[in-house]
């Protein structure tokens, strides 16, 4: 089986940096023609740079996905320009930094969380079908949810579940699209080493060796991990999935609430140090 985009329309928002502009640069390669939707105007002069050194040809759009009116704005320009669009990913989302309890969590910063994580997936997938159904079976959405979607996420709760809700609105609009050929799936990666998440420079330096031992695959995840799983998902490598969650966690996720001592060995008793940044209030029983 060949594997390539070629001619293909696909568009990522939030694509200036971290694990879309990895998405963008992979489709790329393959010979899409990349269309980006990104708020920061840096990062919007940074990708198309890159797209353009690697001559992919490209369309880089200074756009806020939360807003109704701008998401409009950019279907009219893809619309305009290619009159179709093969593949979207749904890539914008952020924890904000809103690391508290439920209870210390304020409806104002529901909305926030809300707006940026979920709500902006409908907007834009809504947007985005006319022109996805115009490109006929074959068509490719994905979401980009978090392996907090799919476990308990304390001092995370709200953020948590709306990247679970993604997951169930990717289940349930493949169902929807699936007599039409459109394939609607959902990528949900574990704490991933970006500009934005510079998480390994967190963990203190006596404690750098333990990293690898964190993962059954040894190491934090990287933008590209998440690109790759994109790739098989835009392409007919995954011609008969749809409504899928794939996991792209390094095994965080299937080992629980196991972990590997200094010296190799397993264990899954509560052992609790100063390693790495702790979040939350002190629990009293």
């Amino acid at each position: 089986m060949k594997i390539t985009l070629k001619n293909k329309v696909a568009l990522i928002t939030g694509g200036g940096a971290g694990i879309g502009a990895s998405i963008a640069l992979a489709y790329g390669e393959l010979g899409a023609k990349v269309v980006i939707a990104e708020i920061d105007k840096a990062n919007c002069k940074a990708i198309r740079k890159q797209l353009d050194a690697a001559k992919v040809e490209n369309l880089v759009i200074p756009a806020d996905v939360q807003d109704a009116k701008q998401v409009k704005a950019v279907m009219a320009k893809i619309a305009k320009k290619y009159g179709r669009l093969d593949v979207l990913v749904n890539n914008v989302g952020h924890a904000l930094n809103l690391y508290k309890t439920f209870e210390e969590s304020t409806p104002e910063e529901w909305d926030r969380l809300h707006n940026i994580n979920f709500r902006h997936v409908l907007l834009v997938t809504h947007a985005a079908l006319p022109l996805i159904k115009k490109a006929g079976p074959g068509s490719s959405i994905i979401s980009l949810s978090s392996i907090e979607g799919l476990r308990g996420y304390p001092v995370g709760v709200v953020y948590a579940a709306y990247k679970a809700a993604i997951v169930n609105f990717t289940k349930s609009l493949a169902c929807e699209l699936g007599g039409d050929g459109i394939r609607v799936n959902c990528i949900a990666p574990e704490t991933t080493e970006t500009a934005q998440i510079q998480i390994v420079k967190s963990v203190k330096p006596e404690y750098q060796d333990h990293v690898k031992r964190w993962f059954p695959l040894g190491r934090y995840g990287r933008p590209e991990d998440s690109a790759g799983a994109a790739v098989y998902l835009a392409t007919e490598m995954s011609a008969w999935t749809t409504g899928e969650t794939i996991l792209v966690d390094g095994g965080a996720l299937a080992q629980a609430g196991w972990r590997q001592s200094r010296d190799g060995r397993w264990t899954n008793s509560p052992i609790i140090d100063a390693a790495h940044r702790m979040y939350g209030p002190i629990r009293k029983n």
